[in-house]
């Protein structure tokens, strides 16, 4: 596939989303183990509903995250909801491919857009969802700068069980990693 850097870290670059990846992203959505942490676990994804999803998504600021070294796709990261007059945003990001989990590419990802969203696009808070049994995105997102600013009780069901989804947030002055400033 081909791929452009955007936003170029160590690790990983953010490339505009390639509409060909969408074979890769329906087998990742459709495998209950990345999808637990996502709100699609109980969804069928289509080859075609997900070719259309990656057109409405490649529309604003979502990417493509790629490994540096072998041009790999890792999952995406993306920015919902923009209020220009606010200057806000939520985040979300996802890591389909298991060999990159736990390796530090997530928190870069999400380091690359937040200093994007704030020293390009002029954003001042960007705020995200998790699901509070997803303990390695609650640590990621911490390591990124998020605080957590509460939490709505019991309102996520998976695996028999109910559970809470936690909200955070960030501010622009609050965000310390910029690479763009360098």
């Amino acid at each position: 596939m081909k791929y452009f850097k955007k936003i170029t870290g160590k690790k990983c670059y953010l490339s505009p989303m390639n509409m060909n990846d969408f074979d890769q992203y329906t087998e990742w959505l459709n495998d209950l183990n990345t999808t637990k942490y996502l709100s699609l676990s109980s969804v069928n994804i289509t080859l075609e509903a997900e070719k259309k999803a990656l057109e409405n998504l490649s529309r604003g600021h979502n990417y493509a995250i790629i490994d540096c070294e072998t041009d790999k796709l890792i999952g995406n990261v993306g920015l919902m909801d923009m209020d220009g007059t606010n200057r806000s945003a939520e985040i979300g990001i996802f890591i389909g491919n298991k060999d990159f989990l736990s390796k530090g590419y997530g928190t870069e990802a999400i380091n690359l857009l937040l200093d994007y969203s704030f020293n390009v696009l002029n954003f001042k808070n960007i705020m995200l969802k998790v699901f509070s049994y997803n303990k390695r995105a609650v640590n990621c997102y911490q390591k990124c700068g998020f605080k957590i600013i509460g939490k709505r009780r019991k309102a996520h069901f998976y695996a028999g069980e109910y559970h809470d989804i936690i909200y955070m947030d960030i501010l622009s002055n609050e965000f310390e990693n910029s690479q763009i400033k360098e």
